[in-house]
């Protein structure tokens, strides 16, 4: 199997599945949202892309097995982030980057890959001098929902640093190696391994990321 991990970029973008390059949840303030009805969100999603790369850096990595997307992750500081600011336990402290998606593709849910891909982050962001990565997480672990379940990101280390019934935030200091798992070597190691470890099936029929 051909295997990559690449960044989050324009000629990328088009490989995160429809629902998901149509999706503008954290680009967009619900206000804008609004005013914006005859917009369309795969322009609204290119624009904002463009002026983060631009203005800010890498906001995103995508993992692919023989060219197919079978996961990525987007991240960026909070002021680029408009639904930050509607969160209860917002906003994302100073000197985080603001973890916004981690999606896997259904066929791949359950291998580790959601780790992998939040090491990739982390890793870009600490050669950033950026000190944390936070995260709205959902107690509710709604299936399918743009805010990812809070259990998952406790699982791997992040700390709840403000409480809510719904929407904790959660803080992973970068200036500490997290314990990504056993024998942790580099990232291209990492993703070797997992990609090994995995059945081969093909999933350009099946690939959907939730």
């Amino acid at each position: 199997m051909a295997r990559q991990m690449a960044s989050l970029t324009l000629d990328t973008l088009q490989d995160l599945p429809q629902q998901c390059r149509k999706c503008v949840f954290w680009e967009l303030s619900p206000e804008c949202r609004t005013n914006r009805t005859m917009s369309d969100p795969l322009l609204d999603k290119e624009a904002w892309l463009s002026g983060t790369l631009l203005d800010w850096g890498g906001c995103g990595r995508i993992v692919y097995v023989d060219k197919m997307p079978a996961g990525y992750v987007t991240y960026a500081s909070s002021r680029y982030v408009p639904r930050a600011a509607q969160f209860p336990t917002g906003p994302p402290s100073p000197d985080a980057a603001l973890l916004m998606t981690v999606h896997v593709a259904p066929p791949y849910t359950g291998t580790g890959l959601g780790r992998l891909l939040l090491r990739a982050a982390a890793e870009d962001l600490a050669r950033r001098g950026i000190k944390a990565l936070e995260v709205f997480g959902d107690n509710r672990d709604e299936e399918g929902a743009c805010v990812a379940p809070a259990g998952f990101f406790r699982s791997v280390g992040f700390k709840t640093v403000a409480h809510d019934r719904f929407y904790p935030r959660l803080r992973l200091d970068l200036r500490t190696q997290p314990e990504w798992g056993e024998a942790a070597g580099s990232l291209e190691v990492e993703v070797e391994r997992w990609l090994a470890s995995i059945t081969p099936i093909d999933i350009r029929r099946t690939v959907t990321i939730r």
